[in-house]
């Protein structure tokens, strides 16, 4: 239908389409009685609003001109373009175009997508007994929507970029204006501009791809499903980043301590947040340590061990035929291999997989004599542990470093568990967030900012943002210097 005018084929649309003629679910035809064509892919539009909304607005009087053909449409955000690039990208998301063969090419383009979305639901990986119930989608308009919700103000910002050379992914940067260091927006907009990849799949690319230190186990920007925190960090003056097609969003600077910090802290009292924030340090410093301790009080140092709990140790080991170091990392690759499992299958089969598969091998072990109770239950405990940290990534993180502590330890005994831990925050002090230290406010030891660290302290002692974010504006709220007053119930 479109290869006989030979002038039409030398044109770059008549190059476009004839690529888009060659798959299955692209249309072109000719609207009868009108010099105009009409072309489009079926499976990104709703055909009900092409047959009752445009094609029925020419039944009574066929337009010669696109000028004319865009005042009958009753869309809005109709728009007339002479770019092949332009033509394209609307092509490709949901547009149907107007066109002649005559002369240099010009189209009509009429958004009429067809968005096929999930409802927003409750969060999966971050869900709490408190507070809100609703989590991110893959839609990056309804995500934006859930943020605006919250943050109800025109200083809220989005600057769009679109991403992927084959994907054409729509990513998102949000702040709010006057609050947000513009060198930490601006250092995200370059970051993520600069990206050259085929396609973005997910906001995790986007993480790895725009981190300082790409090489480190450590996320250097936080993930969220969670709408409220997100609203939350946008306010304290971070940066946001939506990827359309992904139900996370990603957000920094971030410090050593956000991975501690989850957002039901917050909504409850600040001594008990502050307690169960505690434990979570505590639980993450047991499950990196727990293992390669006993390899190492094993190996070098059995004379630390109490009489009593010796021979206790001696009679549990005492058929085991392997040393602790390859007695611990048997264990350690079984739970691996038990966690991995269970998060691989469904979710009924994957909860039956880990506690099923956990008390047979773990009791099948230590009845074959492979392993001691002992060290089962502290490789147990030590899993149960990393599971506390409120962000996924670092549980991960957690099981990767706890391997290098045990050789360590099966080397040099808590000699090299000191070592391997030296390591370690020697890494963490050359690590960095979009630019800012990742151990702040321990390093560099900023005073003010550790009233919501290891410890959250009352609303009313937290008026300044923290530094480390570098805020425009630090103030969140005046405090009054006024005392306060005591209310009397007859008032």
């Amino acid at each position: 239908m479109l290869k006989n005018d030979s002038a039409f084929q030398k044109s770059e649309l008549a190059k476009l389409l004839q690529v888009c003629e060659e798959s299955a679910d692209f249309l072109s035809f000719g609207l009868h009685g009108s010099p105009f064509f009409i072309a489009y892919f079926k499976t990104l539009v709703k055909p009900e609003i092409i047959h009752h909304d445009v094609l029925a607005s020419f039944k009574a009087e066929i337009p010669s001109t696109l000028e004319e053909i865009k005042g009958k449409l009753p869309i809005e955000d109709v728009s007339i373009t002479d770019d092949i690039t332009d033509i394209q990208n609307k092509l490709m998301t949901g547009n149907l175009i107007f066109f002649k063969k005559e002369g240099y090419p010009v189209c009509l383009a009429v958004p009429v997508p067809s968005v096929e979305k999930r409802q927003v639901a409750t969060p999966e990986t971050e869900y709490t007994v408190a507070g809100p119930k609703e989590a991110f989608v893959e839609s990056l308009d309804t995500n934006l929507n859930l943020v605006r919700k919250r943050l109800p103000i025109p200083e809220l910002q989005v600057k769009e970029l679109k991403i992927g050379k084959l994907s054409k992914t729509r990513v998102a940067v949000v702040y709010v204006k006057g609050v947000a260091d513009q060198e930490n927006v601006n250092t995200v907009i370059q970051r993520i501009q600069g990206i050259e990849y085929d396609e973005i799949a997910d906001t995790s690319f986007l993480s790895q791809m725009i981190a300082d230190n790409k090489n480190s186990p450590f996320p250097q920007l936080i993930d969220t499903e969670r709408p409220d925190r997100l609203a939350a960090v946008l306010a304290e003056g971070k940066i946001g980043i939506f990827s359309d097609g992904s139900p996370t969003a990603i957000s920094g600077p971030v410090s050593l301590i956000t991975y501690f910090a989850a957002f039901e802290d917050y909504l409850s009292i600040w001594n008990v947040a502050s307690a169960f924030r505690l434990l979570r340090i505590f639980a993450v410093l047991f499950s990196i340590l727990a293992t390669p301790a006993y390899v190492a009080i094993l190996t070098f140092h059995y004379e630390m061990i109490p009489r009593d709990v010796l021979s206790l140790l001696i009679t549990s080991r005492g058929t085991i035929p392997f040393p602790p170091f390859l007695e611990a990392v048997l264990l350690e690759l079984a739970i691996e291999l038990l966690r991995e499992a269970g998060a691989r299958l469904p979710t009924k089969i994957g909860q039956t997989i880990g506690i099923v598969g956990g008390i047979v091998l773990g009791t099948a072990a230590v009845q074959a004599g492979l392993t001691s109770n002992v060290l089962l239950i502290v490789v147990a405990t030590g899993a149960l542990a990393s599971f506390t940290t409120p962000i996924y990534q670092v549980s991960s993180v957690i099981r990767l470093i706890r391997f290098p502590f045990i050789l360590f330890a099966h080397l040099l005994g808590l000699v090299g568990v000191a070592v391997c831990f030296a390591f370690l925050i020697s890494h963490l002090l050359k690590l960095t967030s979009l630019g800012r230290p990742f151990l702040e406010p321990i390093y560099p030891l900023r005073v003010e900012d550790l009233k919501d660290s290891v410890i959250r302290l009352p609303f009313e002692k937290q008026a300044l943002r923290p530094l480390q974010i570098r805020a425009q504006d630090r103030l969140r709220f005046q405090q009054e210097a006024s005392p306060k007053k005591d209310w009397d119930i007859d008032d």
